[in-house]
Formats: C-alpha cells, structure tokens, sequence
C-alpha cells in the first residue's frame, strides 16, 4: 500500500486541508459506505476515467461520471466502489474551501459527484487526469495536483460571517450554539443561513449535526469497549437514543452495526445494505 499526504504551500493552505494519493490492493469487499465529513473533495480516479456512484436513496442505484470530480460537501452517507481506491488521488479542502476554485454555490454541489469540466474551464480539468498520470512518481504526482490547483485559483475570501462560525464551530463545538454565533456575526438569521449555505454546502444547523457525529465516530473507532451512554453525553447528545438517531441518519447504521463494519479509515465502512439493530 501507498498512501502519502501533503499540505499544500500558501495561499491554498487556507482552504485545502491536504493533497494525497493513495495506492493499494483491490478490496475483498465491492462497495464502501462513505461518512459525511461536512467537507468537499476533489476525487481522480488513477485506474480508469471513471467514478461510480450508488444512490442510497434511489435503491442504490449507480450512476457514473468522467474520472474527476468535485464530491461536494456531504450531509449524508454515500456509496462508492472500492475498485476506484486502487489508484486514487484526492484534495481534502477545508470545509467552505472550495471557495477560490469553483465557480458554484457550495450548496448546488452539496451532496453531489460533479464533473470538473463542468465546474473549471475545459481545458484545464479534461488535461488533470493526464497530467497526473504522466507524473514520475509520488512526488511528482502531488507536485502536479498542486500546480493545478494554483492554476484554477481566483483569490477569493470567505465572508467574515462565516470564517467567525467556522472557527466558533472548529474550536469549542460543544459549548457554541447556533443562535449564539448568528447573533455575534450581526446578520439576521435568515441572511447568515443563506450566507453559510453558500459558502459551506449546508445550514449551519446541519453543518454542526455532522460535526457532533464526526465526534462520535472518532471515539467508537477508536477501539475498545465502547460506553454508549457515556459517548452520548461526551459528544453533545442528549442521550443514547439521540445518538442512535443521528447514527442512522448520517450513515444509515446504528452504532453497533458502524463498530461491526468499520475499516482501517473510520469514515470509510463495509457496505452493509439494510442493516438495522439496536445500540
């Protein structure tokens, strides 16, 4: 296996959490779910020029597009094929980083797997995928998708609203509450709902859900014996059956079900269709 990583120089260190490329073994299992993080992806499928999608809420059913997409910020689980971790390359950005780069509300792209020529100038995301597999190895791979990314740049500034809710929201998640950082930015709700949307993907309200689940999901995968009632209150739930909820509608799994199909990455998990028992 392969995996290497790498924060990218400024300015993109602003708004891109890292840069990597990931090479392995194919899986013995065909699909993964994948765990909302809040936060969009850029995905390049190495192996084949395309990307496979299977819609949970259309009986899984796949959709497929070019190999290079914007995975815009996810609210919900998605399924993806595990072939296409074979010979993958991807850009974490920070959430709302997308920003400079794309020229779309976060919130059109949210949930979604999107072209890049349909987000960038043609040239330049139809030559991507070319340019990163003509890269001698590892380190020219990510000098590549670097220089790329420098190419699409258009100096672009989150509004103050928002980069003051992120970093409310990144720095004391427990303890800041929506209405109180709405009051602090001096927007009516409506305004800094509509700003945050466009910016981030979703409403603050969903954006932080996903972050009090990421919480819990950092904790369960951490291994050992797991206090369910005790991991609850811990992340911000108001009790067991609250957690088992939020479980359920963020990765279609109860909490046990989650711990049972678990993978080496904790937002990455054993498709398991239809799964439903108790905590």
């Amino acid at each position: 296996m392969l995996f290497r990583v790498r924060i990218p120089s400024p300015p993109l260190d602003a708004f891109v959490e890292s840069i990597w490329l990931y090479e392995n073994a194919p899986r013995p299992y065909a699909l993964e779910r994948i765990l909302p993080t809040g936060s969009p992806n850029l995905i390049v499928n190495l192996k084949e020029d395309r990307v496979r999608r299977y819609e949970p809420e259309a009986n899984y059913r796949c959709d497929s597009t070019s190999g290079a997409v914007l995975v815009g910020a996810q609210s919900r689980y998605s399924v993806i094929d595990t072939a296409e971790q074979e010979h993958v390359m991807g850009v974490a950005f920070k959430p709302g980083g997308t920003r400079p780069f794309m020229r779309v509300p976060a919130h059109e792209v949210c949930d979604a797997d999107v072209p890049l020529d349909v987000l960038w100038h043609r040239p330049l995301a139809r030559t991507l995928r070319e340019r990163l597999l003509e890269a001698p190895g590892a380190d020219a791979k990510l000098d590549t998708m670097e220089q790329v990314l420098l190419e699409a740049w258009r100096p672009q500034e989150h509004h103050r609203s928002v980069t003051y809710a992120l970093q409310m929201f990144g720095r004391r998640p427990l303890l800041t509450s929506v209405t109180a950082v709405t009051d602090a930015t001096g927007l009516s709700p409506k305004r800094f709902i509509e700003r945050f949307k466009f910016e981030v993907g979703m409403t603050p309200k969903r954006y932080c859900r996903v972050l009090r689940f990421q919480r819990a999901i950092a904790r369960a995968h951490a291994g050992g014996r797991v206090d369910w009632v005790q991991l609850a209150l811990d992340c911000g739930f108001s009790d067991q059956a609250h957690l088992i909820h939020e479980f359920r509608a963020f990765s279609g799994l109860t909490p046990t079900a989650y711990l049972a199909a678990r993978t080496e990455s904790r937002n990455h998990v054993k498709f398991l269709q239809d799964v439903d028992s108790g905590a």
